[in-house]
């Protein structure tokens, strides 16, 4: 029986492609940023703005052959995991955002990576905001399709009426559809099959395959997790373990 996915495959392909096409300076210069704080010794913290844009955060975070040095900026409040009425709600209260990246205290030149597909809620604005006010280095994963195709008096904006990519140091655009949903089954009014989950996690990824070969170039060795499931990596990661613990509030 072949699958019939009603073009769902071929539309996460095409876009994937474009981003690989169009985004490809925007991730190495996001690459060299973080190659940039492996090589002084620095976090690299990871904010999701809410909802399903926190599981890229965790996908980052504790990975096997991902970075230890990543600073997971956690809140449970954002989380898809915290009931769903309630973190949609808190993904839109003001000063909200800017109260989790305060209590992370970023520094001057500290280097932050926010996700968050559609990039015009509070939470991320605030976010991108107080971070900027901090000095810090600001890598933007989003869409331009939401942030530019939303009304500017839609009601989940900041009150503010910015976009992510206002904030951004680095913008790369994931080209996320309004809707999310790419997928329309005959006889079903509803798209279902949203495509931002693969195409953010996979940028997340370029970008950590992009900053270990500026490393290795750059002739300094990448602090990377070892899988702790196969023999001898909890061993490899103790070292890591005992260096990050002490810096990395969630490690």
């Amino acid at each position: 029986m072949e699958l019939n996915d009603f073009g769902y495959l071929d539309t996460i392909k095409a876009n994937l492609e474009r981003v690989k096409k169009e985004q490809a300076a925007n991730i190495h210069a996001a690459a060299e940023l973080m190659a940039d704080a492996v090589a002084n010794d620095r976090l690299i913290s990871v904010y999701g703005g809410g909802g399903h844009t926190t599981l890229v955060m965790g996908e980052m975070f504790f990975r096997a052959g991902g970075f230890a040095n990543i600073n997971p900026i956690m809140e449970t409040g954002l989380s898809v995991f915290n009931q769903a009425l309630k973190y949609l709600e808190l993904e839109r209260i003001e000063n909200y955002g800017s109260a989790i990246m305060r209590y992370y205290d970023l520094k001057k030149d500290d280097v932050l990576i926010i996700f968050h597909n559609i990039g015009i809620n509070a939470a991320t604005i605030d976010a991108a905001m107080e971070a900027k006010k901090a000095g810090a280095k600001i890598i933007a994963v989003s869409s331009s399709c939401w942030q530019n195709e939303m009304p500017k008096d839609h009601f989940i904006r900041h009150s503010n009426g910015k976009n992510l990519f206002d904030y951004a140091d680095i913008a790369i655009d994931d080209y996320n559809p309004v809707g999310d949903a790419a997928v329309l089954v005959p006889g079903c009014e509803t798209s279902i099959a949203p495509i931002s989950n693969v195409v953010d996690f996979t940028i997340a990824h370029w970008l950590e395959i992009e900053c270990v070969r500026i490393c290795v170039e750059r002739g300094i060795e990448p602090p990377l997790w070892s899988s702790a499931n196969v023999p001898g990596g909890d061993e490899k990661n103790a070292a890591k373990l005992k260096k990050y613990r002490p810096l990395v509030k969630n490690l």
